[in-house]
C-alpha cells in the first residue's frame, strides 16, 4: 500500500497506456480482456489475453471493450482499467485521481460511461481531457502560445485532427477510421483480391511489415498464410506493398478529407501559423510507411511525425497531471470539455 499516486490514462482502441506522476510510462498493454463464457470470470487482460485471439475454444471468448475509441463493453471496460491500474500503482490507500484521453467527437453520454468506469475501477476524481490536446502536450509543443499548431493523432479507433492555440482546440474533426479500419481494409483486400481469409493479428502483422500509402523507394513483400476460399485448406501468398497501397485507399482517403476539412474551418491567423509551424503526427496510425509525406504532398505543409508517436498522447495525459494540483474546482482547463467525476 501507498499514498495516492495520480494517473495518467490513455485509454485506447488499441491499447492502454498508464502514466504515474513521477514515474512516467509503467503500462503499456492491448485493450484485450479473455472471459469464461459460462461463468463470466476474468481470465486474462492485456497481452496475455491478445495472444489468445482468434485461438480461443467455445467456453473462452475475448472481447475489444473499446471500439472507435469509445466504451462499448462497459462492464468490461471497468474490470480491465481495474486490473491496469491495480498492476500500475498497488492497492492504494487512497483512491488516485487520474485523467483519461477521450476523443474531440465524444459525446456527453460517452463521457460519462468513461467518468463512471473510471471511478468504478477505484478513482476517487476522474478529469477528461482531449487527445489531440493530449498528443500535442506529449509531442513537445508548447500548447498555452497564441500559435496555431494543427496535430493528427491516429490511433486505433478513432483519427482526430485539431488546430490547437492557447491551451484550447480552435477547430476539430474526429472520424471513426483509424488503425482499427486499416486492418479490415487488408482483410477486405486479401479476401476480393487473394481469395483468402486472414485474422485481424495476420492483417496487423501486414499492416506493420509492408503497409505503406505513399510509393515507396523499395518494393516490399511478405508471405502470408490464411485459409482459401475456394479450398477452405491452408494457402500461402506472397503480397507487396504496392498492394496495401491500393488496400488502404479508401480509409486514407477519408482521413485526408478531414485534414482537408479542418484546414478550411481555420482562421486565417492560425492558417499562417500552421504552414510556418508544420503539420505533427501521432499515433500508432501514422507510422503506416509514407503518411507523412502524403500528407505534405496533399496539403503543401510540411508534416512530421513525433517522436516516440505511440506514447505521445499517454505522455501529454500524464503531463497535465500537473494541472490536477492546481485545481480546486475539479475543472481541468486543458481542453474545451472541462468535464469531470
Amino acid at each position: 500500500m501507498g499514498l495516492r499516486k495520480d494517473i495518467g490514462i490513455d485509454l485506447g482502441t488499441a491499447s492502454v497506456e498508464i502514466y504515474v506522476k513521477g514515474r512516467g510510462i509503467v503500462l503499456q498493454e492491448p485493450s484485450v480482456v479473455a472471459i469464461q463464457r459460462s461463468t463470466g470470470k476474468l481470465l486474462k487482460v492485456g497481452t496475455d489475453a491478445q495472444t489468445m485471439l482468434g485461438r480461443t475454444p467455445g467456453e473462452i471468448i475475448t472481447i475489444r471493450p473499446l471500439r472507435d475509441g469509445v466504451i462499448s463493453d462497459y462492464d468490461v471496460t471497468e474490470r480491465m482499467l481495474r486490473d491496469f491500474m491495480r498492476k500500475s500503482v498497488g492497492v492504494q490507500i487512497v483512491k488516485p485521481r487520474i485523467i483519461v484521453c477521450v476523443p474531440s467527437g465524444i459525446t456527453e453520454v460517452e463521457e460519462r460511461a468513461v467518468i463512471d468506469a473510471g471511478i468504478q475501477a477505484g478513482a476517487s476524481k476522474v478529469y477528461l481531457i482531449e487527445e489531440p490536446v493530449a498528443a500535442a502536450i506529449g509531442a513537445g509543443i508548447d500548447i498555452s502560445q497564441p500559435d496555431g499548431n494543427l496535430v493528427i493523432d491516429i490511433g486505433g479507433g478513432t483519427a482526430d485532427i485539431a488546430v490547437i492555440s492557447l491551451s484550447g482546440v480552435v477547430v476539430s474533426a474526429s472520424i471513426k477510421v483509424a488503425g482499427d479500419r486499416f486492418d479490415e481494409a487488408a482483410i477486405k483486400y486479401m479476401r476480393r483480391e487473394h481469395g483468402l481469409l486472414i485474422g485481424e493479428q495476420t492483417a496487423e502483422e501486414m499492416k506493420i511489415a509492408i503497409g505503406c500509402v505513399f510509393p515507396t523507394e523499395e518494393e516490399m513483400s511478405m508471405k502470408v498464410t490464411g485459409r482459401s476460399l475456394t479450398t477452405g485448406l491452408p494457402q500461402s501468398d506472397v503480397v507487396t506493398s504496392t498492394e496495401m497501397m491500393d488496400a488502404f485507399e479508401e480509409p486514407v482517403e477519408q482521413i485526408l478529407e478531414a485534414v482537408q476539412q479542418v484546414l478550411e474551418r481555420t482562421p486565417p491567423e492560425l492558417a499562417a501559423d500552421i504552414a510556418s509551424n508544420g503539420i505533427i503526427m501521432t499515433g500508432g496510425g501514422s507510422l503506416v510507411r509514407g503518411f507523412d509525406r502524403l500528407i505534405t504532398s496533399r496539403t503543401g505543409i510540411p508534416t512530421v511525425i513525433a517522436d516516440e508517436p505511440i506514447l505521445c498522447v499517454a505522455k501529454g495525459t500524464g503531463k497535465s497531471l500537473d494541472s490536477v494540483h492546481d485545481m480546486q474546482d475539479g475543472t481541468l482547463n486543458l481542453s474545451r470539455r472541462n468535464r469531470f467525476g
